[in-house]
């Protein structure tokens, strides 16, 4: 069968090949039902539909030569084609008319190389045109595979030097003319952001750009030239890479190199501070542009593609030793890995609607969700899943895809997976290859049959639905089989090429042991191995950060597909969410007799024949692809429930009676405050909250470098907020007035105090500038005299990331000039002990909210700080009774210990209050908070595992509280510098005391509170 579906394969593509040779060549296209060219539409410039991909230098002959090459490592053919003589005879064709891209015949039949008045695209030109020469020249030259197929360069009898073609002497021809081209896109790359401008004049340049700049202005405002749009998109900006670094390594000529990655690196370092890749971007501003969307297809998809497999093309190469950017494989895949996990947190969704994951579009700064639809174009993903090793992902989001053809018979341009609803101006099908060159890759991962099957249906689909006389058409409505006078040229460059891939195990490609790539045109690269060779002398790499100390981390690997047992049908189509897909497209409402539009042809010279095969139904059609054959169904197969999410609405009623129009249903205006991370609710009054229940876990450091996840349980997330929908990671902060309107004991929404985490809030004195402590070279955005954190970022709360949008930015204080210490404010979390040790915080610590207060109003000011453990020493009396708040290190001895060192006293307001012991790095066991702590804070909680005891050994009356902190630099220099007394013990066992000054320092403390609903947790709720 295999063997047949390949000739079928070959069988389309020269239906499609050889008719444009013969009605449209050498013009770019042809319009398949009007047996005609397609040319440029130069009678409307705006048409950029077209003008855009059309350059007027026979485009499809230059995407279709690497597909010729690969059809020549056919063994045989029964059709009477020779591909191999058809690829030499397209490569002296494109010689003939645009010359030789050098200085012996710098001119052809129709252009001096690729000097045409025309105003195209320059991402489309660079993946069809560049890539499509370049790809030629590598069969050309050897370097890409052909079976059958060795090329010897030798002196021919004219004296020139090159490879024999039964006359015609190929010596880099197709390389030269790839430069001459791309060197005619360079003038794009004239913007100050490196991002180049989306259109260029392979003859003029860009003097509409500059034009447009240049205008005159008239009276009412407007300017003599238009403005030329500047928008480009991350795809067309940052899908470069692969062809220009190509061209760069086998001409020596590395400007086009060093633009590519100065262009990918201006959009991914632009990218949103959770990660999320836009979709347009101004070249000249280097500003998103609105609205500002993110997902994975049109607009930002081969980005993505051209991040992954930078990587794998970079893989020994040597840098460029006279670029400053990041060029190596490694930085490379670190990109596609950041963006990639961007994608899975915001972009990949599954919700109580749809109940299958799909990549939707999210909000490019919150990842909120935003519009529900999938395009054509996402397709690709599951096919760069697969060679990035996610291949569980990459099959459960290919079968959508997949389930999607079987319903339409092809795929819609765009399809909305709530209601399965097709746009109107989204009906067609334009012949693209992406959901093939999935099932390509695919299939080479897993070798499952079912993916030959859904080959196989796309190709006999394509074959009953687009055939015509002169070639292929593409569908204008995938629902009705309506045509289109059009072929692209991807259509025969890149979807012939990956069905016949597909088809062919044995071909060399699919067997290749070298870092080849396909671009995102289809269109082989490789760099040649005399160009990959590793330097001999050893140094650090521009982007190689020094690698910490631990255990050698085994080398990663792709996981490998677990295959079914003999007998037991595909493991695909035994998988347990098999059926969700088919539930999404909705197969099980299509007719099993479906009416599809086909067009029956009877066999001739010119096609091949569209047989009953190609028209069959399905007797299920939620079993797919509509072609899968009885014995890849398993017989005991079953289908796991549908995953569903658990939501809840909290509606709030009037709590203003007083405002008419809150009485009216209506919200308080200005209940809502918008901020970066999230929304600030000031009143609860008619507000509708939608929550979605999710599980709970933390992602955590495991000490070898890699991470873990925990199972936390279950909690709600705010996911709407009056109609609004959040992103996974924005906050719903509930400022004090709103908590007012919180009824106590009210199960459906309810305050729950945290008995195990606080944070400390401490007014300190900064040193003045030129001193060796500073907050500030942690906290470059620090701002004088604001609230400050002195948090890692592993054990930041989210309340932290919301003070500088929530609190005022500076506290009234006295002046200070440059030479005098600075009063600041910082916030350092605490973990409290557990045990019957464990006592609780007294009344004056635990009751006033001290971010109310002003800065050097804080109450608690004698504060002393001891530099010991308190563990072989007792601490005399007057201490405690005159100091509140007493800091230690930690280490030495049990903390029962140490609080036995503390003599009886009686409770004062003066008195000892609070006990922190400092968690320094010496005194933590091995690998203590590597894995993240206590719920991820990087603190593991205190046992005092008996009641505490004074230095008599008696029980003590009134237990003394305490808590713990990490003993960071930062923590430790700001507590040091709120205390009045900074003492430590000398080597006579002696208490060396240094007195400070009262200059407004102090401490309190603030508690955490947590918000449930019937008894979960909503995590992303704050109180403030």
């Amino acid at each position: 069968m295999v063997l047949h579906l390949r000739q079928d394969t070959q069988d389309l593509f020269y239906h499609g090949y050889t008719n444009y040779m013969k009605h449209a060549f050498p013009e770019d296209e042809l319009r398949p039902i009007s047996c005609k060219p397609q040319t440029r539409n130069r009678e409307d410039p705006a048409d950029i539909g077209l003008n855009d991909v059309l350059g007027n230098y026979s485009v499809t002959l230059v995407d279709s030569l690497s597909t010729l090459a690969i059809l020549a490592s056919s063994q045989e053919s029964e059709d009477g084609h020779d591909p191999l003589a058809d690829f030499q005879a397209g490569v002296i064709a494109l010689a003939n008319l645009y010359g030789d891209g050098g200085d012996a015949y710098p001119c052809g039949s129709k252009a001096c190389g690729f000097d045409l008045d025309s105003k195209v695209q320059v991402f489309e030109t660079n993946i069809r045109g560049v890539g499509g020469l370049l790809s030629a020249h590598l069969f050309a030259v050897g370097e890409l595979p052909i079976r059958g197929y060795a090329p010897e360069v030798r002196e021919q009898r004219n004296g020139d030097v090159g490879i024999d073609w039964d006359g015609f002497v190929y010596d880099g021809q197709l390389l030269r003319l790839a430069h001459d081209l791309a060197s005619r896109l360079l003038p794009a790359f004239d913007t100050a952001t490196g991002i180049p401008y989306p259109r260029v004049n392979l003859r003029h340049g860009i003097p509409f750009y500059r034009d447009s700049e240049d205008g005159v202005c008239r009276l009412d405002g407007t300017s003599t030239d238009s403005r030329e749009i500047t928008e480009n998109c991350a795809a067309g900006a940052g899908s470069l890479v692969l062809e220009f670094t190509t061209l760069s390594r086998l001409t020596g000529d590395m400007r086009f190199e060093r633009l590519a990655k100065e262009a990918f690196w201006a959009v991914f370092d632009r990218r949103s501070a959770i990660g999320l890749i836009g979709n347009g971007i101004d070249s000249e501003t280097g500003h998103w542009t609105l609205p500002p969307l993110a997902g994975i297809g049109a607009g930002v998809d081969s980005f993505f593609e051209y991040a992954l497999k930078s990587s794998i093309m970079f893989s020994g190469l040597p840098e460029d030793e006279e670029s400053r950017l990041p060029d190596t494989s490694d930085a490379f895949l670190r990109a596609w890995e950041q963006a990639h996990s961007a994608v899975k947190r915001h972009v990949h969704r599954i919700t109580a609607t749809e109940k299958y994951p799909y990549y939707g579009q999210a909000d490019l700064v919150t990842g909120a969700p935003r519009y529900t639809w999938i395009d054509n174009l996402s397709a690709y993903y599951p096919g760069l899943l697969t060679l990035a090793g996610e291949l569980n992902e990459a099959i459960e989001s290919h079968l959508l895809f997949a389930a999607l053809w079987t319903r339409y018979g092809a795929l819609p341009e765009r399809w909305h997976t709530h209601n399965s609803y097709i746009d109107h101006h989204f009906k067609h099908w334009a012949g693209r290859p992406e959901f093939i060159e999935s099932t390509y890759y695919l299939y080479q991962a897993t070798r499952d049959d079912f993916y030959l099957h859904v080959g196989e249906m796309t190709l006999r689909d394509i074959r009953r639905r687009c055939w015509t006389r002169c070639g292929w058409a593409d569908l204008g409505d995938v629902t009705t089989g309506e045509q289109r006078d059009r072929m692209e040229s991807f259509f025969l460059g890149e979807t012939a090429k990956y069905l016949y891939l597909l088809f062919d195990e044995g071909h060399p490609l699919n067997h290749l042991d070298a870092p080849i790539v396909f671009t995102t045109e289809g269109h082989p690269l490789v760099i040649p191995s005399r160009s990959r060779a590793l330097k001999r002398e050893s140094r650090p790499s521009k982007t190689t950060q020094p690698m910490a100390e631990g255990p050698m981390l085994p080398a990663a690997t792709c996981p490998v597909h677990q295959k079914s047992s003999p007998l037991t049908g595909s493991s695909i189509v035994n998988r347990p969410d098999f059926f969700h897909a088919a539930a999404m497209a909705q197969l099980h409402l299509v007719p099993v007799e479906a009416s599809r539009s086909s067009h029956l042809q009877p066999a001739s010279e010119h096609s091949a024949a569209i047989t009953i095969e190609d028209i069959r139904s399905p007797t299920n059609y939620t079993y797919f692809p509509w072609t899968l054959p009885q014995h890849l169904v398993p017989s005991y197969g079953f289908s796991a429930p549908t995953r569903t999410q658990i939501l809840s609405t909290l509606t709030f009623p009037n709590l203003s009676p007083g405002d008419l129009n809150v009485a009216k249903g209506v919200m308080n205006l200005g209940a809502l405050q918008k901020i970066v991370d999230g929304v600030v609710i000031s009143s609860l009054s008619n507000l509708r909250l939608s929550m979605v229940q999710e599980p709970k876990s933390l992602i955590l450091p495991n000490g070898d470098g890699s991470t873990i996840e925990l199972d936390m349980g279950q909690q709600y997330r705010v996911s709407g907020v009056a109609n609004w929908a959040l992103g996974k990671d924005e906050k719903v902060v509930m400022s004090a007035e709103a908590q007012d309107g919180v009824v106590p004991g009210d199960p459906n929404f309810k305050r729950v105090k945290d008995l195990e985490m606080l944070d400390i809030v401490i007014d300190f004195m900064q040193p003045a500038s030129g001193n060796s402590f500073s907050i500030d070279d942690e906290h470059p955005d620090s701002r004088t005299n604001a609230i400050k954190s002195n948090r890692s970022s592993e054990d930041r709360n989210p309340f932290d990331s919301m003070l500088d949008h929530i609190l005022p930015s500076k506290a009234p204080m006295a002046p200070a000039t440059p030479s005098q210490p600075i009063l600041m404010r910082t916030l350092i979390p605490a973990i409290l002990p557990t045990g019957p040790g464990a006592a609780p915080l007294p009344l004056t610590l635990d009751t006033a909210d001290p971010l109310t207060l002003q800065l050097g109003q804080l109450p608690h000011t004698s504060i002393y700080f001891l530099d010991s453990t308190l563990c072989d020493h007792r601490l005399p009396f007057g201490v405690i009774r005159s100091h509140q708040i007493l800091v230690i290190k930690r280490g030495g001895c049990p903390f029962n210990a140490k609080l036995a060192n503390i003599p009886a006293f009686a409770a004062s307001p003066e008195a000892l209050q609070l006990v922190i012991v400092l968690s320094t790095p010496e005194s933590k066991a091995p690998n203590e908070g590597l894995t993240g702590g206590h719920l991820g804070s990087g603190l593991t909680r205190p046992l005092l595992d008996d009641i505490q005891r004074t230095p008599a050994g008696v029980e003590r009356r009134v237990g003394i509280a305490m808590v713990m902190v990490d003993g960071n630099d930062d923590h430790v220099a700001a507590l040091r510098s709120a205390a009045r007394v900074v003492a430590s013990i000398d080597d006579g066992g002696s208490l060396v005391e240094e007195d400070r000054a009262a200059l407004g320092t102090g401490l309190g403390i603030k508690r955490r509170y947590w918000f449930e609903s019937m008894g979960v947790p909503i995590g992303n709720m704050i109180a403030l």
